[in-house]
């Protein structure tokens, strides 16, 4: 594992609980990994350190970031109460893991540098935990933000089938936000902490060898946190997340001793994945004017995914395939123009931190592409 330096820089304190300005142990340590997050690191150590409960650390972990003489700049107002980790590059995965192993605390909450907690978040989570000691991670609904808007709650989107198992971890009728976690430190590092072979898609990994391995996990319905969605990042890359969601379904069945319905399970959410997968290459083959692609794409997630519309698709690049690209844009325009229609009818005025739990209502938008909205599924991918 890479060496990771506890530096001083330019008056930031070290990694040292010594230097962090801690007269105690901290039951929570909060880790926010940062990767080009100058710009937004502010708003997250904001939102960490209007939190209504006390007892925490913040750690901070420069994962080899390029705009590190901004993102120190941006810290150093909060050099006496943030404990500052530098490392290469390892990615998120790394970066939490860097902070997990340095952590004082029982408990270890994770924070994207471009998400924002509302104040009542960690002492509602500890509350959860201290009220059931048997629970090893909880974890809650957030607001989805893009462009600075409310668009919906992940909950509403992707809502939860309790308990939360193994199983349904895997089909997702459970989706942990990783913004959202706090765990017990400990039993991160016995599940093994986050592979970092995953660039995206390490939280979903660890969240499934925790919960095989018996780790109780329970939610807060309300939201808790603002989920900020960006155009072009892994989590909003569709494709992505389901090329990197095959992958950990693949990991899972080859490592862990599952049984012979779990694994029949995962090779079916394999299979639909990769169906999905042809399916979002034939789209963008279709847009490119790529037909022969297209046509090859959509003959594959065929054989896979059965139905009129793959039969459409394969029917319509096969004999008019310009035509065929014609229906398929006007389609993909009405969708998003009726999308932006039903947004703008229940957008409501809570658009920042000032969001309180309750005000939040939990309507359901449909994506241009005709399924549910979701965040960054905690569980990214990588290409």
């Amino acid at each position: 594992m890479t060496n990771v330096s506890q530096n001083n820089v330019d008056g930031l304190p070290s990694a040292g609980a010594e230097s962090s300005g801690l007269e105690k142990m901290p039951v929570v340590s909060v880790v926010i990994p940062a990767y080009n997050a100058a710009g937004s690191i502010k708003r997250a150590l904001d939102s960490v350190f209007s939190q209504t409960y006390g007892s925490f650390e913040v750690i901070v972990v420069n994962d080899g970031s390029p705009d590190t003489e901004q993102l120190e700049s941006a810290i150093s107002a909060y050099s006496d109460r943030v404990r500052y980790l530098k490392q290469e590059n390892r990615g998120p995965g790394g970066a939490r893991n860097a902070g997990i192993l340095a952590a004082l605390g029982k408990y270890v909450a994770f924070l994207d540098s471009d998400d924002t907690w509302l104040p009542g978040h960690l002492s509602q989570q500890i509350a959860m935990l201290n009220a059931d000691s048997s629970l090893d991670l909880v974890y809650a609904d957030s607001v989805l933000m893009r462009d600075g808007k409310w668009i919906t709650t992940a909950f509403a989107s992707e809502p939860q089938h309790p308990p939360v198992t193994f199983e349904k971890l895997l089909t997702e009728e459970c989706t942990i936000g990783t913004s959202s976690t706090v765990t017990l430190r400990r039993a991160v590092i016995d599940a093994g902490l986050f592979d970092e072979r995953f660039r995206c898609c390490e939280d979903f990994d660890l969240w499934l060898r925790m919960a095989f391995r018996g780790a109780r996990m329970e939610y807060h319905s309300a939201p808790h946190l603002l989920h900020n969605l960006w155009a072009g990042s892994l989590s909003s890359n569709g494709l992505t997340m389901k090329r990197a969601r095959i992958e950990v379904y693949k990991k899972a069945v080859a490592t862990l001793p599952v049984s012979s319905a779990q694994r029949a399970l995962i090779h079916r959410l394999i299979a639909r994945n990769e169906a999905e997968c042809y399916s979002d290459l034939t789209k963008l083959f279709l847009r490119a004017r790529e037909y022969p692609k297209a046509l090859d794409a959509a003959r594959r997630a065929s054989t896979i995914k059965r139905g009129w519309r793959m039969w459409l698709a394969v029917s319509g690049l096969r004999t008019w395939p310009w035509a065929f690209r014609f229906c398929h844009i006007a389609y993909e325009w009405i969708l998003k123009f009726t999308y932006r229609v039903r947004r703008r009818a229940i957008q409501t005025p809570a658009t920042n931190s000032g969001v309180q739990f309750s005000r939040l209502s939990r309507p359901t938008l449909t994506k241009p592409d005709g399924q549910e909205q979701h965040p960054r599924r905690n569980q990214c991918l990588s290409a």
